[in-house]
């Protein structure tokens, strides 16, 4: 039996990977995404989740799937800065989508409430970018938000180097506030930092593999785009991180990373090197009322490779 999955992200490469790879992997049935600013402009991810659906086979399986216009700006009222250099100007690295593609998708928070009620406890939300709007329906439906089965978010770096300040992970950074306001009211959270995530490592040998096997032909030049940023960043590193790809693979299986139940603060702050920064109290003697939060602290790697390699390959690793 499949899980419906509804996603919020800021539609990247790495999240238009994990939208592929929902797409394609058995377990997992993303009924709805929502479109949000981050990596690039709202605007940009409506334009891509709009070219990258049209690329996908069984184009009837994709008419049951919403695609949700979401926030624009962060709570804390800055305009976003986006990473073209690392995603490129509309999410997919070097691909260009046709003219007309951002229309098509409109922003209705009521889609989003709809699917909630429909499903409420075979829901679980995946949170793969910013965390505005998902803490946008924290503060205006709080009781419907406490119906949905689990929460699986991509952020946090936990005494981890952070990948934009010295601490701090881009998704918590990039609106403190939300995330703040999420891991306040939200329970049976699972968060995924990159504690783990940065070991998710795609090597281009795998990709040249799901590019001569696979099913669609836009994951190599994104993924090759991706790699060459990361290259110069750190010519040791290996491969791609696939940060949101392995998110929404821990859905699907629960063996594929070790956790540890801890009280998570988000630092609130405007500017400083501490913007966003998420801090676990390990403190064995310490004695809690905060909430707990299941973080991941170790990755399977070979998990991770058989089966997305599997899903990705179409053929069995």
């Amino acid at each position: 039996m499949s899980q419906k999955v509804l996603v919020f992200g800021d539609i990247g490469i790495d999240d238009t990977v994990a939208l592929l790879y929902g797409y394609f992997k058995e377990e997992i049935e993303i009924v709805a995404v929502v479109a949000d600013y981050g990596n690039i402009s709202r605007e940009n991810a409506i334009a891509n989740i709009n070219y990258v659906r049209k690329l996908l086979p069984h184009t009837s399986e994709l008419e049951r799937v919403k695609f949700i216009a979401g926030a624009s700006v962060p709570m804390i009222g800055e305009l976003p800065t986006f990473v073209t250099e690392i995603h490129g100007e509309y999410g997919l690295g070097p691909i260009i989508p046709p003219l007309g593609m951002k229309n098509g998708i409109t922003e209705n928070f009521h889609d989003v409430v709809e699917l909630i009620e429909k499903y409420q406890k075979e829901l679980i939300i995946v949170n793969i970018g910013r965390l505005t709007s998902l803490a946008t329906m924290f503060i205006l439906y709080q009781s419907l938000m406490k119906t949905v089965k689990a929460y699986y978010i991509m952020g946090g770096a936990f005494w981890v180097p952070g990948n934009i300040t010295a601490v701090s992970e881009a998704n918590f950074h990039g609106d403190p506030v939300a995330a703040a306001i999420v891991l306040n009211y939200a329970s049976n959270v699972t968060i995924i930092p990159l504690n783990v995530t940065q070991h998710a490592i795609a090597t281009p040998q795998m990709i040249n593999y799901i590019d001569q096997t696979g099913k669609i032909s836009i994951l190599k030049p994104m993924l090759d785009y991706y790699y060459n940023f990361y290259k110069k960043r750190d010519p040791s590193i290996q491969g791609s991180p696939l940060h949101d790809v392995l998110t929404l693979m821990a859905v699907a299986h629960d063996d594929l990373l070790s956790y540890q139940e801890l009280p998570v603060t988000i630092v609130v702050s405007y500017k400083g090197v501490e913007r966003g920064q998420s801090i676990a109290d390990i403190r064995p003697y310490k004695e809690s009322e905060a909430k707990k939060h299941r973080i991941a602290f170790v990755l399977n790697y070979q998990r991770f490779y058989s089966d997305f390699m599997t899903v990705m390959s179409g053929r069995y690793f």
